[in-house]
Order: C-alpha cells, then structure tokens, then sequence
C-alpha cells in the first residue's frame, strides 16, 4: 500500500489558537516538533478538538530559549478522524515554530 506523507509548517505560533491540522479520513499523524524561537522561555499546549472537547497532547509544556522538543516519538503515532483538528497555542506572541508530519488518508 503506498504511502501519502504529509507535513504543515507553522511558522510564529502565538497566543492565539493555531490550527496545525484539519484531519481527513483516517490520518496517521507521525512527528510533531515545537521550536521555541524567543530568547525567553515558553510554555505551549497542543490538543485535538472532537466534538467541541479539547483532548490535550501536551499541556503546558515548557520550553526554555532556543530549544525544540518531539511529542511523538519511537514509532509512536496518533491516528485523527475526519473533523478531528491539532490545534497549538503558545503563551507568548510570535514563539513558536511547529512541524507536523503525517500520513494522509490510512484508510478508506
């Protein structure tokens, strides 16, 4: 079966609610990295909202200047539903950059 991998690139992700990604069906997501961009530290909570429910993936994660961190690690992989969104939000304006990979449509 081949593959559809996918990545959405979020650049300055603030204090307002990002969207890193509107799942299709059946999307594998893979690899979620977050840069701290500032010379300060950060905290940033990344969830999924189903239904108008917040399902977080990281809740306040900190994260000192200048460094990144992968919530997703060693094969792991976190499968979203159509009308499934990632969503991101930083506690300081313009303080992060986040790459999120994944696979496009696993099953149909």
């Amino acid at each position: 079966m081949a593959q559809d991998f996918r990545n959405v690139l979020n650049r300055n992700v603030g204090t307002g609610t990002a969207t890193l990604l509107s799942a299709g069906d059946y999307d594998a997501v893979i690899g979620i990295r977050i840069c701290n961009i500032l010379t300060n530290a950060i905290t940033v909570d990344v969830y999924i909202v189903k239904g108008g429910v917040n399902y977080y993936i990281a809740k306040t994660v900190s994260l000192p200047p200048a460094t990144s961190i992968e919530l997703i690690q060693g094969g792991a992989k976190i499968v979203v539903e159509s009308g499934d969104v990632i969503t991101a939000v930083a506690s300081e304006s313009n303080a992060a950059d986040i790459v999120l990979s994944y696979v496009d449509t696993i099953s149909s």
